[in-house]
């Protein structure tokens, strides 16, 4: 059987959980309108921008003492994430 401790714990991180479902939410909405904004598929991957998102999010990580190991993975795969839902998305040629 599982402690009160650790449920009391996860009752936590699925609050948690449900603040990033809506701040997935509010994203999709913001890449929502970067797509309508792009001419052309070729468009979707920025590779320099990626490169620049990652070394931000590993400083930042850095400065709020999370493990940049994490964010890394974290933001890769949003990143890869967002980047098919964009070619799914994407209505133009």
């Amino acid at each position: 059987m599982v402690n009160k401790n650790i449920l009391k714990i996860r009752k936590k991180l699925d609050k948690l959980d449900n603040s990033l479902l809506n701040i997935i939410k509010r994203r999709t909405k913001l890449v929502d309108a970067v797509i309508k904004n792009k001419k052309y598929k070729k468009d979707i991957v920025d590779k320099k921008r990626i490169i620049i998102i990652l070394k931000n999010i590993s400083k930042k990580s850095k400065k709020m003492n999370i493990d940049p190991k994490i964010t890394n993975k974290v933001w890769r795969s949003m990143i890869k994430a967002f980047i098919e839902y964009e070619y799914r998305n994407f209505k133009k040629k």
